[in-house]
């Protein structure tokens, strides 16, 4: 699984932080990103990817993209 937010949608409200740290950061500019080590790479830890579907299904801007 891969996983990006979308910033043309994400509305910061940082719930994808709060439900999956590993992954999704709030930068100093306060802007929600994947985390830099996450970006375009495969993310293959079950729990970690039970995490990220979490923060897609919680998403209120529906501004993260999972790519299976």
């Amino acid at each position: 699984m891969k996983v990006s937010i979308d910033k043309t949608k994400c509305a910061v409200c940082g719930s994808c932080v709060a439900i999956c740290p590993e992954v999704f950061e709030m930068r100093d500019d306060g802007v929600v990103d994947v985390k830099p080590e996450y970006q375009g790479v495969d993310i293959t830890d079950p729990q970690i990817q039970e995490k990220v579907r979490q923060a897609f299904d919680a998403c209120p801007a529906m501004a993260i993209v999972i790519e299976e």
